[in-house]
């Protein structure tokens, strides 16, 4: 007879101390909230004196506005952001709404905390500094649109970079020919808008026929589009604008009449420049194209699920081609920015990588229109923060503010959005059953 051994339970080895150590997200910012807060407390009494008092101004004369004590403010923030880091620290589930309010609250003080010390005994314009960051953003923006439009449609599109480069030199270039003919220089810069848009659309189409059409590697096909822009716009520069007077006038400014004079919005939203009202348009006309039409809806089923949407009868080929130009004529436009409207001439590489910042606020905004407008305005932010940095003279090296942009980059991307979601077909070509 065959007896029946009884098996004790298992029994779990006991966790170590790196088990019970968990490092999250939160966690981390709640770390470097704490040590930011600390370090205020600590630097802040030895670098400003008690009495040093910060104007901050919201008027267009940066004149009038609400005096506060430096160091009383700084001490303040600093403290919210201990308080916060140590509350989302605490291991209770119910605090959880309140610690990730908490943080966000403690991440949008670093704005005025950071205007507020470097202007000390001096006047901080918070609405101008709001309104250099909009107009900053204004390339990063409508670059991230352009991201959007290619790979909410299934196509990755990491050559915005050279369709923007593009963008500006052959804009650039067709205006100071036309302007050279003897044009009016308000007809020369439209139709110099025109060439950007289209010179855009023709590295788009080149980026689709490879991709789309050829079925290359999208990464592969965009880094050629990239060092292929490199190559022309500096020939063309060398060949054309350098032998020639090529330091032109920029686009005027306008303000639209009774909007213009709204207090501090008016002067945020609807005193600018041409292409900038037309980023503002085009983050609501994507919006509304990607959520509120037909073809929207049928660009998101091709990005998400191609092979469902070709059979219920949408060309899923046609459909990304078209994305992928408009997308290309966008990136154009962000490329006539920075030589029609902001400094009259061109030179070398002179988009500095924005095009990539571009995508990394497409990612940060998870491949939404006003999301992607968010995270384009806090990179036009960092520029612009450097620019005041130089402006109050802070006694910081130049090329350290200049990097100040690409550091936010990888911040955000690496610890800051969490998991960003692509559309599921992203990357990937089709091939027709």
């Amino acid at each position: 007879m065959a007896t029946s051994s009884s098996t004790l339970p298992a029994v779990d080895a006991p966790e170590s101390w790196r088990e019970r150590i968990k490092i999250t997200r939160t966690g981390v910012f709640a770390a470097l909230f704490i040590l930011v807060g600390l370090w205020v407390l600590i630097s802040t009494p030895q670098n400003i004196a008690a009495d040093a008092t910060t104007l901050i101004t919201f008027d267009a004369t940066g004149t009038q506005g609400i005096s506060v004590n430096t160091l009383g403010f700084a001490t303040v923030v600093a403290l919210i952001y201990i308080a916060g880091g140590l509350v989302a620290l605490l291991p209770i589930p119910r605090l959880k709404p309140i610690r990730l309010w908490w943080l966000l609250v403690n991440g949008l003080l670093i704005i005025p905390l950071v205007l507020v010390i470097i202007a000390a005994n001096d006047r901080t314009n918070f609405t101008v500094m709001f309104r250099e960051s909009l107009r900053l953003s204004t390339p990063i923006i409508m670059g991230a649109l352009a991201g959007i439009w290619c790979e909410r449609s299934g196509v990755v599109n990491i050559a915005i970079e050279g369709m923007m480069l593009t963008g500006a030199c052959l804009g650039f270039v067709g205006y100071s020919v036309l302007i050279a003919g003897g044009m009016a220089t308000p007809t020369a810069q439209f139709l110099g808008i025109i060439i950007a848009i289209l010179s855009g659309a023709v590295m788009a189409a080149l980026h689709a026929w490879l991709s789309i059409t050829f079925k290359t590697n999208q990464i592969v096909s965009g880094t050629v589009i990239n060092i292929l822009a490199v190559g022309l716009t500096s020939f063309l520069r060398r060949d054309i604008l350098v032998s020639s007077d090529a330091a032109r006038e920029t686009l005027n400014p306008f303000a639209i009449p009774g909007f213009s004079q709204i207090p501090v919005a008016g002067d945020v939203f609807f005193n600018g420049k041409p292409i900038f009202y037309g980023m503002i348009l085009l983050v609501i006309l994507t919006h509304v194209v990607m959520y509120y039409t037909r073809w929207g809806l049928r660009t998101r089923a091709v990005g998400e699920n191609p092979h469902a949407a070709d059979t219920l009868g949408i060309n899923v080929l046609r459909n990304r081609w078209i994305n992928v130009i408009i997308g290309g004529m966008i990136a154009g436009l962000a490329g006539a920015w920075f030589t029609l409207e902001t400094t009259g001439a061109f030179d070398d590489n002179m988009t500095a990588g924005q095009g990539f910042i571009a995508l990394a606020a497409m990612i940060f905004g998870n491949w939404t229109p006003f999301g992607a407008a968010g995270g384009g305005l806090l990179f036009g932010f960092s520029v612009a923060l450097g620019q005041r940095f130089q402006f109050l003279g802070v006694p910081i090296p130049p090329q350290f503010l200049q990097m100040v942009p690409y550091i936010i980059t990888i911040i955000v991307l690496a610890g800051l959005i969490g998991k960003a979601t692509p559309p599921k077909a992203d990357g990937i070509p089709y091939e027709k059953e």
